[in-house]
């Protein structure tokens, strides 16, 4: 396998956030969800890909592919399920695909949603990224298949950009990671090109994109030498140029607080990106790290503002968790749908997140 290469750390610029811890909760204000529940999911999935359309009356969360409690090839899934917010009860939709897969991620714009990516396991445990976009229209309740991504990943952050754009950021490519951005138009289902990240291919990295500005942070890089797979604690921060979307200029910014990030929850509201929970031992999809100890989730909640260049440490989560990719979004609350907390137990809770502290950037 070949090693990819690590540049030199940029020199600092002025985006030097500052640390802050948040000590105190603020009252929800109204159009706020507040701390509301949903209820759990069918069975318990991890892995899985999560979106959530705001568009219509009511949000509507979705959750796409993913692994069961048996966390080994057979148990990795095609189901899929859609709650409406007020409902008690998810509905089971038709398959996203004939067969399953996990590390996928998920968008929705324009009342459709959007399944990018993944990978299969076979029962001798190969592994193969898959360059499927498959769409679902909840209107005609049909999935369609829309033009495959260029270089198939898994492990991807993903982001939408003004309404209009999906950005694959990185992620894993069969054999290696790739330094890629692949930007979507969901309108005309054509792909374009974007600025590359400037460090390291990742996968298992977490992030999301706030008004013009892409955040992630950490993940995991591979190598020739022991060990194969390290954390990559870095943060980046890519500004999308409004009149050439393709165009990101990036920078590396000051670490976030607390432990260095794998498979975390990403999410994003109009002025910050906020990531919660994660392990800082990265893994491979039964919740084992690659150095055959078990990982253990993160409490950890966190967001970087766009608008003021800090980080700002959030209230943490009640039970720690990993194994995600999003964090789902509606106002000032953010809700983790199934995943992986302590002993490696996959779980069909709906974990709401209420961003208090970051709520005067995200009304």
């Amino acid at each position: 396998m070949a090693t990819e290469k690590v540049p030199k750390k940029p020199k600092k610029n002025r985006h030097r956030p500052t640390i802050l811890t948040v000590f105190t909760l603020c009252a929800v204000g109204p159009g706020h969800l507040g701390a509301q529940q949903l209820p759990d999911l069918p069975f318990p999935v991890t892995n899985n890909a999560t979106a959530v359309d705001t568009t219509g009356e009511r949000p509507a969360f979705y959750s796409f592919l993913g692994v069961d409690h048996t966390k080994i090839w057979s148990g990795i899934t095609s189901r899929a399920f859609r709650l409406t917010l007020g409902d008690t009860v998810w509905t089971e939709l038709p398959q996203v695909d004939s067969r399953g897969r996990i590390a996928a991620t998920a968008q929705a714009v324009d009342g459709r949603v959007f399944v990018f990516g993944g990978y299969t396991v076979d029962q001798d445990g190969s592994e193969k990224s898959l360059g499927n976009v498959d769409i679902y229209d909840p209107n005609t309740k049909v999935w369609s298949r829309g033009q495959p991504i260029p270089t198939p990943v898994d492990d991807a952050v993903s982001g939408v950009w003004n309404d209009s754009l999906i950005y694959l950021i990185s992620g894993w490519h069969d054999m290696g990671n790739v330094q890629l951005v692949q930007v979507y138009d969901p309108f005309s289902g054509s792909w374009r090109q974007g600025t590359p990240i400037p460090g390291p291919g990742l996968f298992g990295h977490t992030g999301g994109i706030a008004g013009n500005t892409i955040i992630f942070v950490d993940g995991v890089r591979t190598s020739n030498s022991r060990p194969r797979y390290t954390i990559e604690r870095r943060s980046w921060r890519g500004d999308i140029n409004p009149d050439d979307p393709t165009s990101i200029s990036w920078i590396e910014i000051e670490q976030h607080p607390g432990p260095p990030v794998y498979r975390g929850a990403g999410g994003a509201c109009s002025g910050a990106v906020i990531i919660a929970g994660g392990t800082d031992n990265p893994y491979n999809y039964n919740g084992i790290g690659y150095d055959g100890v078990p990982s253990m989730p993160s409490h950890t909640v966190f967001s970087y503002s766009v608008i003021t260049d800090q980080w700002v440490r959030l209230p943490d989560l009640s039970n720690p968790s990993m194994d995600h990719r999003s964090l789902q979004m509606v106002g000032a609350n953010g809700f983790l749908i199934g995943g992986m907390r302590q002993s490696q137990a996959v779980i069909a809770h709906a974990t709401s997140l209420r961003a208090d502290g970051a709520l005067d950037i995200c009304q």
